[in-house]
């Protein structure tokens, strides 16, 4: 083995090591896993899902409670959406696996005008189907792609867009009470899964669907943060950070704190002494 292997093969542990501990610390942190779950991981194709069911994949094989994985694909019929690569790759590995075959492709090009973002209504029909999906086959919990950046930049399109601070929480129930949806990647960096997926070789299915439209609000968010952690290294994770660090009291939202009810407690009775 030469040098440079020998330094590639250190450097992709310390990669995988890095990986499992936060899924790991993220998993318990928020109990995102627990005994007899059967875990639906929704599978796209995309380096973030690839990496999110590996991970659970070796996680799965010492962790203290026994739990199911279930990889799961939405296949949208999109026009050269090459069908076989999943189910080939998942069967080869062993991986128990479904596909629902589902023509959300059509229904989103029929109603969005040509030429605008048609991310959102994809999002709502996909997660329509995998939601009903889930409740026939008796799932526990629902694994989703995102990382840690993605919660990032869903906090600031909501504040720019959205007038709210609000982001992607590591783990939800659903509104109609139904589903527990958990990000077991919510610490894991975008960077780290993009060559965690490069040396894994895994079989990547690019969007051509929404994905890809140019000009996207999430893209150009995206483009603003990482300019600011190459001017200052650090600043994502601090930001990450105070999404876990929230005070109220510091904040204007009159529901999470009595700002009405404030007053000096110079009102209050003093006890004389003597």
């Amino acid at each position: 083995m030469s040098v440079m292997e020998k330094k590639r093969r250190t450097e992709f542990n310390k990669l995988r090591k890095r990986l499992r501990r936060q899924v790991g610390q993220a998993i318990e942190d928020f109990n995102m896993i627990e005994e007899g779950d059967r875990i639906m991981v929704c599978l796209s194709g995309g380096k973030d899902s690839h990496t999110l069911l590996d991970i659970l994949l070796s996680l799965q094989r010492s962790a203290p409670v026994t739990f199911e994985l279930i990889a799961v694909n939405l296949d949208q019929k999109q026009p050269g959406f090459p069908a076989h690569v999943l189910p080939d790759y998942l069967a080869e590995r062993g991986v128990p696996f479904h596909v629902i075959e589902q023509d959300t492709y059509s229904v989103v090009k029929q109603i969005v005008p040509e030429g605008k973002t048609m991310c959102s209504l994809c999002s709502r029909l996909r997660r329509g189907s995998l939601y009903t999906f889930a409740a026939e086959q008796g799932m526990t919990k629902i694994a989703l792609g995102h990382h840690r950046d993605d919660m990032i930049e869903t906090l600031f399109l909501n504040m720019f867009h959205g007038s709210k601070l609000k982001s992607m929480p590591p783990k939800l129930r659903t509104d109609d009470g139904r589903h527990i949806v958990i990000r077991p990647l919510a610490y894991c960096s975008e960077r780290d899964i993009e060559a965690y997926a490069a040396a894994r070789e895994f079989p990547i299915i690019p969007c051509s669907l929404c994905g890809s439209q140019d000009n996207l609000q999430r893209q150009m968010i995206k483009k603003i943060l990482q300019a600011w952690e190459k001017q200052s290294p650090g600043r994502l994770e601090n930001i990450f950070r105070s999404m876990q660090n929230v005070v109220p009291s510091h904040l204007a939202d009159g529901e999470l704190f009595d700002f009405k009810g404030l007053a000096t407690n110079s009102g209050e009775t003093e006890v004389q002494e003597g």
